[in-house]
């Protein structure tokens, strides 16, 4: 009986130990305008842009700090900040601040807040960014433009991209290959969605990577998320 009663509280110790240690770090995805009803609402609030300092230039959210993820010193930035404080991080399209935010948890920051979908959902929701007056802002391709590069008789495939994005770096070989290969047949497109911010909005694409294809000016196919050359040939030889 006593070994019985020794047993059950040493669960009861171990359970309430583990809830206690899980608790310990608060590890939230919250949508763009959750994520921004929440930085209002929390006091010490810091915001941290993990972009590059490019894209950090021509616009962010306001009093955002900027460490670029991709920067070999990274950890070291972070590593100054107070870990008892409430960090929202967020990214372009979410990838960057997922790993950063990961990164730190393993550090030991207690509150971490990752924005999905990251300022491609936070401008769709209509929410402000502050601009550097000094940045020219991106003249990009017209909507018109657009159109004249959809308009063709063979298909149009259309790889909306960016230069940080690793499933992009790792798609864009083949993409190559299938330009010069079926050069008859398919016309490749590809778009800086840094380079044409409003071609993105106006499109809805609000994450990375993305493919399009047109046919007479339609959409006929589309994938979000990486892909290999195998998946998109079986789509281009319909």
């Amino acid at each position: 009986m006593k070994r019985s009663l020794s047993l059950v509280i040493f669960v009861t110790v171990f359970i309430s130990f583990g809830c206690g240690n899980a608790q310990s770090h608060t590890a939230e995805k919250l949508g763009a305008a959750a994520f921004s009803e929440k930085i209002g609402q929390t006091s010490g609030a810091i915001i941290l842009d993990v972009r590059t300092p490019g894209e950090y230039e021509k616009e962010h959210i306001k009093s955002a700090l900027n460490f670029n993820w991709n920067d070999p010193g990274f950890a070291k930035q972070v590593a100054k900040m107070d870990k008892t404080e409430p960090v929202f991080v967020y990214c372009l399209s979410g990838g960057r601040s997922a790993a950063a935010a990961k990164s730190m948890r393993e550090q030991g920051f207690k509150q971490v807040y990752e924005m999905e979908g990251g300022i491609l959902k936070w401008k769709a929701a209509g929410l402000p960014l502050q601009t550097d007056p000094d940045v020219p802002a991106a003249s990009g391709m017209t909507l018109q433009q657009f159109e004249e590069a959809i308009t063709s008789d063979k298909k149009v495939l259309v790889d909306f991209y960016a230069e940080w994005c690793a499933p992009c770096k790792k798609m864009k070989p083949y993409l190559d290959e299938i330009t010069k290969d079926m050069a008859d047949k398919v016309k490749v497109v590809r778009i800086d969605i840094d380079a044409n911010p409003e071609i993105a909005k106006e499109l809805k694409i609000d994450a990375l990577p993305v493919l399009h294809l047109y046919q007479n000016k339609k959409l006929t196919w589309s994938n979000i998320g990486y892909i290999n050359k195998e998946g998109v040939l079986q789509q281009l030889k319909k």
